[in-house]
């Protein structure tokens, strides 16, 4: 099946990435607060109407941020489904630095089970899943070497974090503190994700608010490549399609 899919996703989130572009570059971003005060932007809703219109022709349901929410009755009888940031750092955007990303997650149930996760301004496509393997910019990305516990994490002589720019909350720090030799890496939206996938960071904790259209598609290519999204307890990954769409903080390694 994800033969089939990804490269629906894929165009999506390029076609996506031009629109994108076009309104970063003209400086006219009509932004505005949406009901929590998070920022949204032309960008946005251009993106979401691109995405939404490929993806239906997939006939399985889209779940997106810039869309309308279904409720948790018709949402729980999803078997698969699309999740959908069509722009993940809008603040990044906002500001310039290139570090945002269009965000698609192919679904099944609670389980992201492919994603794609798209840079337009850097030009880079990662996409992928545990059918097919993961890719960047169509050159496959080898799995990476078991995953490493907590424990021994801690006690290696120096460890990159990586970490949010726009979101480096008190409890974060808290958290890195315990480490110690650290080298600290920010980045913006879903690239955070992709520093672990490319080897360049060893462990992403996000001690603040996320949802789950910011994680799925990562947490798929993650997964598909020896790595997690953990409650912080780490016995558990992620799960998705809840009735609150909020996730729980993470460790990510």
């Amino acid at each position: 099946m994800m033969q089939q899919l990804l490269p629906i996703a894929n165009k999506a989130a390029i076609e996506a990435g031009k629109a994108i572009l076009n309104i970063y570059e003209s400086n006219s971003f009509d932004t505005q607060k949406k009901a929590d005060k998070s920022p949204v932007t032309a960008a946005d809703k251009a993106a979401h109407t691109i995405i939404t219109d490929y993806l239906l022709q997939t006939n399985f349901p889209v779940l997106s941020e810039e869309g309308s929410h279904q409720d948790f009755q018709t949402r729980s009888q999803w078997e698969y489904y699309w999740l959908v940031d069509p722009l993940d750092g809008t603040k990044e955007f906002i500001h310039k630095n290139g570090e945002f990303t269009v965000n698609i997650a192919f679904m099944h149930r609670n389980k992201p089970l492919a994603g794609v996760v798209y840079a337009p301004v850097l030009g880079d496509l990662y996409y992928g899943s545990a059918e097919t393997g993961v890719y960047k910019n169509d050159q496959e990305i080898p799995k990476l070497s078991a995953r490493r516990t907590l424990e021994e994490l801690l006690l290696k002589p120096s460890i990159t974090i990586v970490a949010s720019r726009s979101h480096l909350s008190d409890e974060t720090k808290a958290f890195i503190s315990r480490f110690s030799n650290v080298t600290l890496t920010s980045m913006g939206s879903s690239l955070k994700f992709m520093l672990l996938l490319e080897g360049k960071a060893d462990l992403y904790p996000r001690l603040f608010p996320t949802m789950e259209w910011d994680t799925a598609a990562a947490h798929a290519i993650l997964n598909a490549s020896n790595r997690g999204v953990y409650h912080t307890n780490v016995k558990e990954e992620l799960t998705y399609n809840k009735p609150e769409l909020v996730n729980p903080y993470f460790l990510s390694y």
